[in-house]
Protein backbone atom coordinates (compact mmCIF):
# COMPACT_ATOMS: atom_id res chain seq x y z
CA UNK A 1 0.00 0.00 0.00
CA UNK A 2 1.37 3.40 -1.02
CA UNK A 3 0.42 6.28 1.29
CA UNK A 4 1.08 9.93 0.47
CA UNK A 5 0.56 12.83 2.87
CA UNK A 6 0.28 16.32 1.36
CA UNK A 7 0.60 19.39 3.60
CA UNK A 8 2.19 22.83 3.67
CA UNK A 9 5.56 21.74 5.09
CA UNK A 10 6.99 19.07 7.32
CA UNK A 11 8.00 20.01 10.86
CA UNK A 12 9.00 18.42 14.16
CA UNK A 13 5.33 17.76 15.00
CA UNK A 14 4.87 15.67 11.84
CA UNK A 15 8.25 13.99 11.42
CA UNK A 16 7.73 11.28 14.09
CA UNK A 17 4.44 10.22 12.45
CA UNK A 18 6.03 10.28 9.01
CA UNK A 19 9.00 8.25 10.21
CA UNK A 20 6.65 5.67 11.71
CA UNK A 21 4.64 5.41 8.47
CA UNK A 22 7.80 5.17 6.36
CA UNK A 23 9.09 2.34 8.55
CA UNK A 24 5.82 0.44 8.97
CA UNK A 25 5.06 0.65 5.24
CA UNK A 26 8.63 -0.36 4.36
CA UNK A 27 9.29 2.78 2.35
CA UNK A 28 5.87 3.04 0.68
CA UNK A 29 5.23 6.46 2.20
CA UNK A 30 5.73 9.97 0.83
CA UNK A 31 5.24 13.47 2.20
CA UNK A 32 4.52 16.19 -0.35
CA UNK A 33 5.54 19.62 0.92
CA UNK A 34 3.80 22.43 -0.95
CA UNK A 35 5.75 25.43 0.36
CA UNK A 36 8.98 26.29 2.22
CA UNK A 37 8.71 26.85 5.96
CA UNK A 38 8.03 30.47 6.94
CA UNK A 39 10.89 32.48 8.42
CA UNK A 40 8.76 33.14 11.54
CA UNK A 41 8.71 29.43 12.34
CA UNK A 42 12.46 29.13 11.79
CA UNK A 43 13.03 32.06 14.16
CA UNK A 44 11.01 30.14 16.77
CA UNK A 45 13.55 27.31 16.63
CA UNK A 46 11.76 25.10 14.12
CA UNK A 47 14.19 23.31 11.82
CA UNK A 48 13.73 22.95 8.05
CA UNK A 49 16.06 19.95 7.91
CA UNK A 50 13.02 17.75 7.31
CA UNK A 51 13.10 18.80 3.66
CA UNK A 52 16.09 16.48 3.24
CA UNK A 53 14.37 13.34 4.52
CA UNK A 54 14.12 10.54 1.93
CA UNK A 55 10.32 10.51 1.82
CA UNK A 56 9.87 14.30 1.50
CA UNK A 57 9.09 15.67 -1.96
CA UNK A 58 8.86 19.43 -2.56
CA UNK A 59 6.03 20.39 -4.90
CA UNK A 60 7.67 23.70 -5.79
CA UNK A 61 10.75 21.86 -7.06
CA UNK A 62 9.27 18.76 -8.74
CA UNK A 63 5.59 19.38 -9.43
CA UNK A 64 5.12 16.63 -12.02
CA UNK A 65 6.61 14.01 -9.68
CA UNK A 66 4.46 15.20 -6.78
CA UNK A 67 1.30 15.26 -8.88
CA UNK A 68 1.93 11.62 -9.78
CA UNK A 69 2.31 10.70 -6.10
CA UNK A 70 -0.93 12.50 -5.24
CA UNK A 71 -2.94 10.83 -7.98
CA UNK A 72 -1.40 7.34 -8.01
CA UNK A 73 -1.07 6.54 -4.29
CA UNK A 74 -3.49 4.01 -2.85
CA UNK A 75 -4.35 6.44 -0.04
CA UNK A 76 -3.90 10.21 0.02
CA UNK A 77 -3.81 12.06 3.35
CA UNK A 78 -4.64 15.69 2.69
CA UNK A 79 -3.74 18.26 5.34
CA UNK A 80 -3.73 22.05 5.11
CA UNK A 81 -2.20 23.30 1.89
CA UNK A 82 -2.32 26.27 -0.44
CA UNK A 83 -2.80 23.84 -3.36
CA UNK A 84 -6.38 22.76 -2.88
CA UNK A 85 -6.58 22.27 -6.65
CA UNK A 86 -4.41 19.16 -6.36
CA UNK A 87 -6.60 17.68 -3.64
CA UNK A 88 -9.79 18.38 -5.58
CA UNK A 89 -8.32 16.63 -8.60
CA UNK A 90 -7.78 13.55 -6.44
CA UNK A 91 -11.28 13.77 -4.91
CA UNK A 92 -12.92 13.99 -8.32
CA UNK A 93 -11.09 10.84 -9.37
CA UNK A 94 -13.00 8.86 -6.74
CA UNK A 95 -9.83 7.39 -5.19
CA UNK A 96 -9.55 6.85 -1.42
CA UNK A 97 -8.72 10.11 0.31
CA UNK A 98 -8.42 10.97 4.00
CA UNK A 99 -8.70 14.63 4.90
CA UNK A 100 -6.94 16.01 7.98
CA UNK A 101 -8.39 19.22 9.39
CA UNK A 102 -8.45 21.51 12.38
CA UNK A 103 -11.58 23.54 13.14
CA UNK A 104 -13.25 25.40 10.30
CA UNK A 105 -15.39 27.55 12.61
CA UNK A 106 -13.03 28.27 15.48
CA UNK A 107 -14.14 31.92 15.50
CA UNK A 108 -17.78 30.88 15.92
CA UNK A 109 -20.17 28.38 14.35
CA UNK A 110 -22.46 31.25 13.38
CA UNK A 111 -20.14 31.59 10.36
CA UNK A 112 -21.72 28.42 8.97
CA UNK A 113 -24.60 30.58 7.66
CA UNK A 114 -22.30 32.64 5.43
CA UNK A 115 -23.34 32.01 1.79
CA UNK A 116 -19.83 32.61 0.48
CA UNK A 117 -18.34 30.28 3.09
CA UNK A 118 -20.90 27.57 2.38
CA UNK A 119 -20.16 27.66 -1.34
CA UNK A 120 -16.51 27.04 -0.64
CA UNK A 121 -17.29 24.29 1.90
CA UNK A 122 -19.57 22.66 -0.68
CA UNK A 123 -16.81 22.71 -3.29
CA UNK A 124 -14.17 21.28 -0.95
CA UNK A 125 -16.16 19.00 1.37
CA UNK A 126 -19.94 18.67 1.21
CA UNK A 127 -20.27 17.43 -2.37
CA UNK A 128 -18.00 14.49 -1.57
CA UNK A 129 -20.03 13.38 1.48
CA UNK A 130 -21.01 10.07 -0.19
CA UNK A 131 -17.63 9.46 -1.84
CA UNK A 132 -14.71 7.44 -0.39
CA UNK A 133 -13.48 10.47 1.56
CA UNK A 134 -12.93 10.42 5.33
CA UNK A 135 -11.99 13.05 7.91
CA UNK A 136 -9.34 12.95 10.62
CA UNK A 137 -10.27 15.55 13.24
CA UNK A 138 -7.16 17.30 14.52
CA UNK A 139 -8.95 18.68 17.55
CA UNK A 140 -11.95 17.76 19.66
CA UNK A 141 -14.29 20.39 18.19
CA UNK A 142 -13.63 19.63 14.52
CA UNK A 143 -16.29 16.93 14.10
CA UNK A 144 -19.13 19.18 15.29
CA UNK A 145 -18.02 21.93 12.88
CA UNK A 146 -18.23 19.59 9.90
CA UNK A 147 -21.40 17.94 11.16
CA UNK A 148 -23.01 21.38 11.10
CA UNK A 149 -22.62 21.52 7.31
CA UNK A 150 -23.49 17.86 6.71
CA UNK A 151 -20.03 16.75 5.61
CA UNK A 152 -18.43 13.33 6.26
CA UNK A 153 -21.50 11.60 7.77
CA UNK A 154 -20.33 8.81 10.12
CA UNK A 155 -16.83 9.21 8.64
CA UNK A 156 -15.05 11.43 11.20
CA UNK A 157 -12.31 10.14 13.51
CA UNK A 158 -10.07 11.40 16.30
CA UNK A 159 -6.66 12.66 15.24
CA UNK A 160 -4.09 15.21 16.34
CA UNK A 161 -0.41 16.04 16.24
CA UNK A 162 2.24 13.62 17.41
CA UNK A 163 5.53 15.18 18.54
CA UNK A 164 8.47 12.94 19.35
CA UNK A 165 7.78 10.56 22.22
CA UNK A 166 10.59 10.23 24.75
CA UNK A 167 10.80 7.16 26.98
CA UNK A 168 12.03 8.00 30.48
CA UNK A 169 13.04 5.79 33.37
CA UNK A 170 12.46 6.34 37.08
CA UNK A 171 15.15 9.03 37.15
CA UNK A 172 12.63 11.45 35.64
CA UNK A 173 10.43 11.23 38.74
CA UNK A 174 13.41 11.23 41.13
CA UNK A 175 14.63 14.44 39.51
CA UNK A 176 11.26 16.10 39.96
CA UNK A 177 11.13 15.05 43.63
CA UNK A 178 14.57 16.52 44.27
CA UNK A 179 13.40 19.99 43.26
CA UNK A 180 13.08 22.19 46.34
CA UNK A 181 10.28 24.33 44.91
CA UNK A 182 7.51 23.56 42.44
CA UNK A 183 8.57 24.17 38.85
CA UNK A 184 5.83 25.41 36.49
CA UNK A 185 6.23 25.61 32.72
CA UNK A 186 4.31 27.51 30.04
CA UNK A 187 5.27 27.40 26.35
CA UNK A 188 3.96 29.27 23.33
CA UNK A 189 3.98 32.48 21.37
CA UNK A 190 3.21 35.65 23.27
CA UNK A 191 0.00 36.41 21.38
CA UNK A 192 -3.55 37.05 22.52
CA UNK A 193 -5.00 33.60 21.83
CA UNK A 194 -2.33 31.98 24.03
CA UNK A 195 -3.21 34.28 26.98
CA UNK A 196 0.34 34.59 28.40
CA UNK A 197 -0.90 37.33 30.75
CA UNK A 198 -2.61 34.59 32.80
CA UNK A 199 0.83 33.40 33.87
CA UNK A 200 1.85 36.79 35.24
CA UNK A 201 -1.36 37.06 37.22
CA UNK A 202 -0.80 33.47 38.39
CA UNK A 203 2.69 34.34 39.63
CA UNK A 204 1.35 37.38 41.51
CA UNK A 205 -1.44 35.39 43.17
CA UNK A 206 0.76 32.40 44.05
CA UNK A 207 3.31 34.75 45.58
CA UNK A 208 0.60 36.43 47.67
CA UNK A 209 -0.55 33.00 48.84
CA UNK A 210 2.96 32.17 50.05
CA UNK A 211 3.49 29.32 47.58
CA UNK A 212 7.02 28.19 46.72
CA UNK A 213 7.25 28.02 42.95
CA UNK A 214 9.09 29.14 39.84
CA UNK A 215 7.59 29.70 36.38
CA UNK A 216 9.46 29.07 33.13
CA UNK A 217 7.88 31.01 30.27
CA UNK A 218 9.16 29.64 26.97
CA UNK A 219 8.55 31.74 23.89
CA UNK A 220 8.18 35.30 22.68
CA UNK A 221 6.01 37.31 20.34
CA UNK A 222 4.17 40.56 19.78
CA UNK A 223 3.14 40.85 23.46
CA UNK A 224 6.68 40.30 24.74
CA UNK A 225 7.26 43.83 26.06
CA UNK A 226 3.77 44.00 27.56
CA UNK A 227 4.11 40.68 29.38
CA UNK A 228 7.51 41.53 30.80
CA UNK A 229 6.23 44.93 31.91
CA UNK A 230 3.37 43.23 33.77
CA UNK A 231 5.90 41.01 35.55
CA UNK A 232 7.90 44.09 36.53
CA UNK A 233 4.83 45.93 37.83
CA UNK A 234 3.67 42.84 39.72
CA UNK A 235 7.14 42.38 41.25
CA UNK A 236 7.41 38.73 40.19
CA UNK A 237 10.57 38.87 38.06
CA UNK A 238 12.34 36.65 40.56
CA UNK A 239 9.58 34.06 40.25
CA UNK A 240 9.64 33.94 36.41
CA UNK A 241 12.32 33.03 33.88
CA UNK A 242 11.67 34.30 30.36
CA UNK A 243 13.64 31.96 28.12
CA UNK A 244 12.64 33.33 24.73
CA UNK A 245 12.16 30.85 21.91
CA UNK A 246 14.01 27.58 22.41
CA UNK A 247 14.82 24.64 20.17
CA UNK A 248 12.37 21.74 20.67
CA UNK A 249 15.04 19.76 22.53
CA UNK A 250 15.55 22.59 25.04
CA UNK A 251 11.80 22.88 25.57
CA UNK A 252 11.61 19.19 26.42
CA UNK A 253 14.50 19.51 28.91
CA UNK A 254 12.70 22.28 30.76
CA UNK A 255 9.46 20.27 30.78
CA UNK A 256 11.25 17.18 32.09
CA UNK A 257 12.45 19.26 35.04
CA UNK A 258 9.02 20.71 35.74
CA UNK A 259 6.12 19.48 37.87
CA UNK A 260 3.20 21.43 36.42
CA UNK A 261 2.43 22.57 32.89
CA UNK A 262 -0.12 25.33 32.43
CA UNK A 263 -1.82 25.65 29.06
CA UNK A 264 -3.92 28.79 28.75
CA UNK A 265 -4.93 29.00 25.06
CA UNK A 266 -8.47 29.97 24.09
CA UNK A 267 -10.86 28.51 21.48
CA UNK A 268 -8.67 29.76 18.60
CA UNK A 269 -6.05 27.10 19.41
CA UNK A 270 -6.68 24.29 16.94
CA UNK A 271 -4.64 21.66 18.78
CA UNK A 272 -1.74 22.60 21.09
CA UNK A 273 1.16 20.16 20.68
CA UNK A 274 2.87 21.46 23.82
CA UNK A 275 0.22 19.52 25.76
CA UNK A 276 1.46 16.26 24.22
CA UNK A 277 5.04 17.22 25.01
CA UNK A 278 4.37 18.23 28.62
CA UNK A 279 2.34 15.09 29.32
CA UNK A 280 5.12 12.98 27.81
CA UNK A 281 7.50 14.81 30.17
CA UNK A 282 5.50 13.72 33.21
CA UNK A 283 3.98 17.11 33.95
CA UNK A 284 0.59 17.42 35.58
CA UNK A 285 -1.09 19.73 33.08
CA UNK A 286 -3.68 22.36 33.97
CA UNK A 287 -5.27 23.15 30.62
CA UNK A 288 -7.94 25.27 29.03
CA UNK A 289 -10.71 23.02 27.77
CA UNK A 290 -11.27 25.35 24.82
CA UNK A 291 -8.18 24.13 22.94
CA UNK A 292 -8.51 21.21 20.53
CA UNK A 293 -6.07 18.78 22.14
CA UNK A 294 -7.43 18.93 25.66
CA UNK A 295 -10.69 16.91 25.50
CA UNK A 296 -8.89 14.18 23.53
CA UNK A 297 -5.81 13.94 25.75
CA UNK A 298 -6.86 14.91 29.29
CA UNK A 299 -9.29 13.16 31.59
CA UNK A 300 -9.87 15.65 34.40
CA UNK A 301 -8.47 14.47 37.73
CA UNK A 302 -6.81 11.41 36.19
CA UNK A 303 -3.98 12.56 33.93
CA UNK A 304 -4.36 16.32 34.25
CA UNK A 305 -6.88 19.02 35.12
CA UNK A 306 -9.13 21.15 32.91
CA UNK A 307 -10.56 24.62 33.47
CA UNK A 308 -13.48 26.00 31.49
CA UNK A 309 -14.08 29.01 29.26
CA UNK A 310 -11.01 30.99 30.22
CA UNK A 311 -11.94 30.90 33.90
CA UNK A 312 -8.77 32.27 35.51
CA UNK A 313 -9.96 31.75 39.09
CA UNK A 314 -10.64 28.09 38.38
CA UNK A 315 -7.21 27.75 36.80
CA UNK A 316 -5.58 29.35 39.86
CA UNK A 317 -7.46 26.99 42.17
CA UNK A 318 -6.32 23.92 40.20
CA UNK A 319 -2.68 25.02 40.15
CA UNK A 320 -2.74 25.70 43.90
CA UNK A 321 -4.26 22.25 44.46
CA UNK A 322 -1.39 20.62 42.59
CA UNK A 323 1.19 22.67 44.48
CA UNK A 324 -0.38 21.64 47.80
CA UNK A 325 -0.81 17.95 46.89
CA UNK A 326 2.51 16.58 45.61
CA UNK A 327 1.37 12.96 45.62
CA UNK A 328 -1.65 13.74 43.45
CA UNK A 329 0.55 15.88 41.23
CA UNK A 330 2.97 13.01 40.67
CA UNK A 331 0.15 10.54 40.10
CA UNK A 332 -1.37 12.73 37.39
CA UNK A 333 2.05 13.26 35.82
CA UNK A 334 2.65 9.52 35.66
CA UNK A 335 -0.79 8.92 34.13
CA UNK A 336 -0.16 11.70 31.62
CA UNK A 337 3.12 10.05 30.63
CA UNK A 338 1.30 6.74 30.21
CA UNK A 339 -1.38 8.35 27.99
CA UNK A 340 1.25 9.54 25.54
CA UNK A 341 3.58 6.55 25.58
CA UNK A 342 0.80 3.97 25.30
CA UNK A 343 -1.80 5.63 23.08
CA UNK A 344 -1.36 9.17 21.75
CA UNK A 345 1.99 8.82 19.98
CA UNK A 346 3.29 8.64 16.42
CA UNK A 347 3.82 4.87 16.34
CA UNK A 348 0.29 4.15 17.52
CA UNK A 349 -1.18 6.77 15.17
CA UNK A 350 0.67 5.32 12.17
CA UNK A 351 -0.34 1.77 13.07
CA UNK A 352 -4.00 2.74 13.54
CA UNK A 353 -4.06 4.72 10.30
CA UNK A 354 -2.48 1.93 8.25
CA UNK A 355 -4.87 -0.64 9.71
CA UNK A 356 -7.83 1.66 9.01
CA UNK A 357 -6.66 2.37 5.45
CA UNK A 358 -6.19 -1.33 4.66
CA UNK A 359 -9.69 -1.95 5.93
CA UNK A 360 -11.02 0.72 3.57
CA UNK A 361 -9.22 -0.95 0.67
CA UNK A 362 -11.11 -4.12 1.55
CA UNK A 363 -14.43 -2.33 1.76
CA UNK A 364 -14.54 -2.19 5.57
CA UNK A 365 -14.53 0.86 7.85
CA UNK A 366 -13.21 -0.28 11.22
CA UNK A 367 -12.40 2.54 13.68
CA UNK A 368 -9.91 2.09 16.51
CA UNK A 369 -11.45 1.38 19.92
CA UNK A 370 -9.72 4.38 21.53
CA UNK A 371 -7.18 7.08 20.72
CA UNK A 372 -6.23 8.03 17.15
CA UNK A 373 -8.71 6.77 14.53
CA UNK A 374 -11.47 6.12 17.07
CA UNK A 375 -14.85 7.67 16.23
CA UNK A 376 -14.87 11.44 16.89
CA UNK A 377 -17.67 12.62 19.20
CA UNK A 378 -19.60 15.82 18.49
CA UNK A 379 -18.50 18.40 21.08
Amino acid sequence: MKLTFISNYINHHQIPFSEACYRQLEGEYAFVQTMPMESERREMGWSSDGENLPYVHCLYEKEAECRKLIMDSDILMAGWTDREDLILERLKSGRLTIRVSERIYREGRWKAVSPRGLIRKFQEHIRFRNKPVYLLCAGAYVAADFHLIGAYPSKMFRWGYFPATICYNEELWIGKKEQQIVQIVWAGRFISLKRPEYMIKLAIDLKKAGCRFHIHMIGSGELDDQIKALAEIGQVNEQITFTGFCAPEEVRQIMAGSHIHVFTSNHLEGWGAVVNEAMNSGCATVASGQAGAVPYLIEHGHNGMVFDNGDYDQMLSLVKYLIDHPDEREKMGRCAYQTITEQWNAEQAASSLISFARGLQNGEMVPAKAGPLSTAPLL
